[in-house]
């Protein structure tokens, strides 16, 4: 079974195809600043990809992560009020490595020390609408069905 995730900012979309199958589909929320590879720009990188870790297993829906860590909060619009500045992480996290040296992989334009994730946010997020700080936004429903359907390793291309 081999499984791929396409990414297409033009339309705010994700793919799951599985065997040459597109399997799925989820709207998504990229870089409000939009698609670049530079360090410090908050946009979305592009090129291939591959999943280097999967974060927050057994983390119950809407759980709140910091640094990669759950804090152990769940999300909440009372927490959202008491913390206005947080880019909210929650559910899950599927942390990328670029794949293309010079491109999306070391010095200045590396994915993974980006900490560029897929990941989920809170529901009153819009998605198919370009907002997040450079990582892929989902709905945490959508994040909980891919994450359990990709793999360490799992090849990710985000195109235009």
């Amino acid at each position: 079974m081999c499984v791929q995730v396409m990414i297409y900012l033009s339309s705010q979309t994700l793919e799951v195809w599985q065997d040459a199958v597109c399997k799925k589909r989820f709207f998504i929320s990229s870089a409000k600043a939009g698609s670049g590879n530079q360090k410090n720009s908050g946009q979305t990188p592009l090129g291939r990809h591959y999943i280097r870790a999967k974060i927050g297993a057994g983390v119950p829906v809407n759980g709140v992560f910091v640094g990669r860590r759950f804090t152990g909060e769940i999300y909440s619009e009372a927490l959202a009020k008491q913390f206005p500045q947080r880019d909210w992480i929650l559910t899950r996290i599927l942390w990328l490595c670029g794949c293309e040296l010079g491109h999306n992989r070391m010095g200045q334009v590396d994915t993974m020390q980006r900490y560029i994730y897929l990941h989920g946010t809170p529901d009153s997020e819009p998605m198919g609408v370009p907002l997040s700080h450079g990582c892929i936004r989902l709905r945490n429903q959508d994040l909980l069905m891919l994450f359990d359907w990709v793999r360490w390793g799992t090849a990710v291309e985000i195109c235009p």
